[in-house]
């Protein structure tokens, strides 16, 4: 299952390297896209990211002060969103709360750096594969690191 990771500007990026890397040491099977980092050299870049959003249904927009409002943000989320009964998009909250996001990504269930918050994504990760689904201990075991 693919999963889209938008971001704008520094920290953001930052947060979105991070994200993708521990997702898949976490789950496998996922495959986490960053545009910076998945996108060939030479390659059309709008293109690229078109034809990403275009074939995921799972996103995440890493959220900061500073790309509240960030048109590519924004941009990214509507394409994301684009089948109400199977798409999910989670804005992941950088020195915010729930409460400072309006507007249009208001309307998607964020998630904090927090432990119980992270594992609830990894869980709503999870439960999208489907049959290729780990079982529930098998997550929370990878997720706490591999202890019991």
């Amino acid at each position: 299952m693919k999963i889209f990771i938008s971001w704008s500007g520094d920290l953001s990026h930052k947060i979105a390297l991070l994200l993708k890397d521990w997702t898949q040491d976490v789950i496998q099977t996922i495959e986490p896209y960053v545009s910076t980092e998945d996108i060939d050299k030479g390659a059309r870049w709008f293109t690229d990211i078109s034809v990403q959003l275009e074939d995921t249904d799972f996103g995440i927009i890493c959220l900061t002060p500073e790309n509240l409002n960030a048109p590519w943000i924004l941009f990214e989320a509507g394409a994301l969103s684009k089948s109400i009964d199977r798409s999910k998009v989670c804005p992941f909250l950088s020195e915010l709360a729930p409460s400072d996001i309006v507007g249009p990504l208001a309307q998607f269930q964020a998630c904090t750096p927090t432990k119980d918050d992270m594992f609830r994504l990894l869980r709503t990760m999870n439960q999208a594969l489907g049959e290729r689904a780990l079982e529930e201990a098998k997550l929370l075991k990878a997720f706490e690191g591999g202890r019991p």
